[in-house]
């Protein structure tokens, strides 16, 4: 009988405080309307005959209240509505919606005493949305109960799950404590250097401060393929096989894989979990936010693989709705939205102003394409994360892709990306602060999929991409402007001096002009009716694959047709090395000079000599996969100033060998056991996906499934598709 009335007073308490804080936000906005109602002109609160002080508060309490119930009322079922519009135009459509429900409540008042024109109510319900969120969070943040609600409804949750106990301490009363979570936070394209370069600058206080106390630093190294697809794939999956490049084209099914497509995403999800038998790191009450995989994870927002999905299940773009259902989160991002795009927009004129170099361009929709990643997925990402924490969720794995798409653009160093770490680490110090009023305690583990290397694009230096070096190579038409290409710029090259720059003109002009055979028909002129090569490019990573053979190539069989391509390539003095069939040696590894290494003596030396230690396994192990090109081909490196040469229009670059892309971090709590013995080394995200596994296990032993797999046959039931997945298109 006393438990429920204590129950029943509670309730009422809780009721009571409710009120009262609507009563303020409301009062607050009130005071707000009639603030900017005397600032801005074309903003009326009273008749044309005008009215007096108490007419006019009256009628501003009407509007505010209307536009209050509207933004609780309507404004969820608009946001839920425009999941159907690019995520991209969403940020833009917000002051638009926001200011079209203030002029309903303008028209709701009586006797239209409220009037203001569209732009003006823009403004206005920017503001209010502003002042009201503002105000209700701060009444929330007295009251606990309270500032978790609110929490719970940024991520659309009602209450925190049942977590699961620990087993009772031994010779302690009480009940035992909960079982901690994990939270792996990914910080996309951020490198071991980048991480401390910023700690000992300052830029990133949260993280410095767990450096001092809590957590431990280690680096690991990537496979060949350095890129978010391979990476992701492997630590998510636990497998990243037969994942060559960012993108590859596949003879068999004449496809072209592109690792960020939904479909391709899809289909590598499935392939790694036939593979492996398991549905991924997350699939024991897991959350993926943001991702590329699910990791087989349940609770799924802005993950990749599920857009391939068809039917009402797909929430590729739920987790839109759970934080722009809120109308003051809406008008902050997209506020935040402009000013990045306008940011970006200045800082490449500053760029282009001061004839930096190296620069690409920075033009068209990628100021809009930057605010996205670095605004929109953040924020959303983020209060995903925080709903998580506080459901109490067993393990959480998101990405944060911001710094990743700045320093394509900018490079990997310097002020833009400066500042996008420094948010960054804000953001971290957030999800930290609010795992504090989790109903479980959790560890928080930091990690990079890859690095990124600086450099001017290998186009920008040489005056020709690798498709027209490979054209020319084959004896293709080409551009005109290929013929007359600048060759040997000292201060852009590294290695090879004169001589190299010798061969590799004289490979091109070969190439370009190919002597007469004894018949009067030009060398390899009968491939001309044959399908082009397919030429790609992964970063700093090229592979060239012939659709018109179906099989992979050999070198034999690329001189018989091509004589001088594999020539024209290894001698660049853009290009580190080659790797390519030989039905001789089996596989080859080519470099300049004539440089030639069959892949069975191939060392961390030769050609691979500057690329550091590890590099010839990372190649003898994607030459075993099914789907590996025809001619693999590595830019070159120079280790004095970690420079690289993308073949796509990037100076901050990853997907290949060489320099910081294939140097990122693990930054974890030193609560966990170390990720690998002194002295050792952690190599390939596979074995990274083992050390978080073992983590997992160490929290609450086991939370991964070792003897409940499925059966390679029953894998698909992990996958976020329950209908056709959508194809890709055929090359």
């Amino acid at each position: 009988m006393g438990d429920g009335r204590w129950r029943t007073a509670g309730r009422w308490r809780t009721a009571g405080s409710a009120l009262v804080r609507v009563i303020v936000v409301w009062a607050v906005s009130t005071l707000t309307m009639l603030a900017l109602a005397g600032l801005l002109p074309d903003f009326e609160l009273q008749s044309a005959d005008g009215d007096s002080i108490t007419r006019t508060a009256l009628t501003a309490v009407w509007g505010a209240g209307a536009f209050g119930l509207l933004g609780a009322l309507v404004w969820p079922v608009v946001v839920r509505a425009l999941l159907l519009v690019p995520a991209l135009v969403l940020g833009l459509l917000v002051f638009f919606l926001n200011g079209s429900l203030l002029l309903i409540a303008l028209w709701l008042i009586p006797d239209g005493r409220g009037a203001a024109d569209p732009e003006t109510a823009v403004v206005v319900a920017a503001v209010m949305s502003a002042v009201a969120s503002a105000t209700s969070t701060a009444l929330a943040v007295r009251d606990d109960d309270a500032y978790r609600r609110r929490l719970y409804r940024l991520a659309a949750r009602t209450r925190p799950r049942a977590v699961t106990e620990g087993p009772p301490t031994p010779g302690v009363g009480g009940d035992p404590p909960p079982v901690p979570g994990t939270l792996f936070l990914q910080l996309d394209g951020v490198g071991h250097r980048v991480l401390r370069d910023a700690v000992d600058d300052g830029l990133m206080p949260t993280v410095a401060g767990w450096l001092d106390t809590t957590h431990r630093l280690t680096p690991w190294r990537t496979d060949w393929s350095s890129q978010t697809g391979a990476s992701q794939l492997g630590i998510l999956h636990g497998s990243n096989e037969d994942v060559p490049a960012f993108r590859w084209y596949e003879k068999d099914t004449g496809r072209l894989m592109v690792s960020n497509r939904p479909a391709s995403a899809v289909e590598l999800q499935r392939r790694a979990i036939a593979r492996t038998g398991d549905g991924g790191l997350l699939t024991l009450d897991g959350a993926s936010r943001g991702n590329l995989f699910s990791g087989g994870a349940d609770q799924l927002a802005l993950v990749l693989s599920m857009a391939a999905r068809r039917g009402r299940r797909n929430r590729s773009r739920a987790g839109y709705f759970a934080y722009f259902a809120d109308p003051a989160n809406a008008v902050r991002t997209a506020g935040s939205f402009v000013a990045e795009a306008v940011r970006e927009t200045a800082q490449s004129t500053r760029a282009r102003l001061r004839k930096q170099t190296p620069r690409v361009s920075r033009g068209g929709a990628y100021p809009l394409i930057r605010a996205f990643a670095t605004v929109v997925e953040r924020d959303v990402v983020v209060a995903a994360v925080i709903g998580d924490l506080l459901a109490g969720r067993t393990a959480v794995y998101a990405d944060l892709v911001a710094y990743d798409e700045v320093a394509h653009h900018s490079g990997p160093h310097g002020h833009d990306t400066d500042r996008v770490l420094a948010r960054l680490d804000r953001s971290i110090a957030l999800i930290a602060k609010v795992a504090e009023h989790a109903p479980r305690p959790y560890r928080i583990v930091l990690l990079s999929d890859h690095g990124q290397s600086p450099g001017a694009t290998f186009e920008g230096v040489y005056g020709l991409t690798l498709r027209d070096l490979v054209r020319a190579g084959c004896g293709l038409p080409v551009p005109r402007r290929v013929r007359h290409t600048p060759w040997g710029h000292p201060q852009t090259e590294s290695g090879g001096g004169s001589e190299a720059r010798d061969a590799a003109r004289d490979a091109l002009r070969s190439a370009l002009h190919r002597p007469v055979d004894e018949d009067g028909e030009r060398m390899g002129e009968q491939v001309r009716d044959e399908a082009e090569p397919i030429v790609l490019a992964s970063g700093n990573l090229g592979l060239v694959s012939f659709p018109g053979v179906p099989h992979r190539m050999t070198r034999e069989e690329i001189d018989r047709r091509h004589p001088a391509l594999l020539r024209t390539l290894a001698n660049h003095p853009g290009v580190g090395f080659l790797l390519v069939a030989s039905a001789e040696h089996g596989s080859v590894v080519l470099g300049r000079g004539g440089a030639e290494v069959p892949l069975a003596e191939l060392a961390d030396d030769g050609p691979l000599a500057v690329f550091g230690p590890g590099a010839a396994d990372a190649v003898r192990r994607t030459d075993g996969f099914p789907h590996v090109a025809d001619i693999m081909v590595n830019s070159m490196y120079d280790p004095a100033t970690g420079t690289v040469h993308a073949f796509e229009e990037q100076i901050g670059s990853h997907g290949g060998l060489g320099g910081e892309q294939g140097r990122p971090f693990l930054l974890s709590p030193v609560d966990f056991s170390a990720p690998v013995p002194d002295g050792g080394e952690l190599v390939g995200a596979e074995q990274v996906h083992q050390v978080l596994r073992r983590w997992l296990r160490e929290c609450a032993g086991p939370q991964v499934p070792l003897e409940i797999s499925p059966r390679i046959s029953d894998a698909e039931a992990f996958l976020p598709v329950d209908g056709p997945v959508v194809p890709e298109k055929k090359s």
